[in-house]
């Protein structure tokens, strides 16, 4: 049976570890006024200048982000989960839940300039109900970008929370309800522990891409929000500084993958 997980190793290796290596290779070079713009000697070329405290301003502040997003989505995101896993309309929940990838999400976010720009939805409201004489400045803030991160992420945890959550066993909250336990010691003691696995992969799913989320940033956050994202996007097309982008964009990669690898392997059997 290990033939039919043939292509998918192909697969993997053609579109996934072959552009890594490139993109590991581009940041040994130095940059040029070429086309492209590299050159060698093969050196440290673009990893020698990571050292750099803006580039650790920015990956410091791409991290606390993602950390903020990833708390955020789990407390609105486990509320929700459960109540779906709980509910008779759980295929109908579901499908609400996941309606908002049926759409780009430039135009979602583009939604959301509609309602916190200056003219928008919010301050509309807010002098309709003459809480605001004046536009309240909503639009490109750090509580902007997060409300957008978490509206665009939230589904990628409630989805696999709800899968866990729906699966565990219902017979042990009754049992511990039964010896005396009450609502909160249940969902503390049994429910909980449970969906620990549904967790981690929901904060996983959460916390990886929006460490290196451009979108979002550059539409709703403050214009001098140094973020790793924005950062690799300046040095590439910008600077035109493809090496220092490219040793940028592979340690991101590398600080996301080796401590979910280490992980993994100690992940009881």
């Amino acid at each position: 049976m290990r033939w039919l997980l043939g292509p998918s190793w192909v697969w993997l290796l053609l579109f996934v570890a072959a552009p890594a290596a490139i993109l590991a290779g581009i940041g040994l070079l130095n940059p040029a006024d070429t086309v492209p713009p590299l050159a060698g000697p093969i050196g440290l070329g673009g990893y020698g200048g990571l050292a750099d405290p803006f580039y650790l301003r920015a990956c410091l502040g791409s991290l606390a982000v993602a950390a903020v997003t990833a708390a955020l989505c789990l407390l609105l995101g486990y509320p929700m989960a459960l109540a779906i896993a709980r509910s008779a309309r759980r295929r109908l929940l579901l499908l609400l839940v996941m309606v908002p990838f049926w759409s780009g999400i430039l135009l979602r976010l583009i939604a959301w300039i509609g309602i916190f720009r200056d003219e928008g939805l919010l301050n509309s409201a807010l002098r309709a109900l003459h809480l605001s004489a004046e536009p309240v400045p909503l639009l490109h803030s750090d509580a902007t970008m997060l409300v957008g991160m978490v509206y665009c992420y939230l589904p990628f945890l409630i989805l696999p929370l709800e899968a866990r959550l729906a699966t565990a066993d219902r017979r042990l909250e009754q049992a511990a309800a039964d010896l005396g336990a009450g609502p909160w010691q249940v969902f503390r003691r049994v429910t909980f522990p449970l969906s620990l696995p549904g967790v981690r992969a929901g904060l996983a799913l959460v916390a990886i891409p929006v460490s290196g989320e451009y979108v979002i940033p550059e539409l709703l956050g403050a214009a001098g929000t140094p973020l790793i994202g924005r950062v690799i996007w300046d040095e590439f097309f910008q600077s035109g500084d493809w090496p220092q982008a490219a040793a940028l964009a592979t340690t991101l990669l590398a600080g996301v993958l080796l401590p979910a690898a280490l992980l993994q392997r100690r992940r009881p059997r």
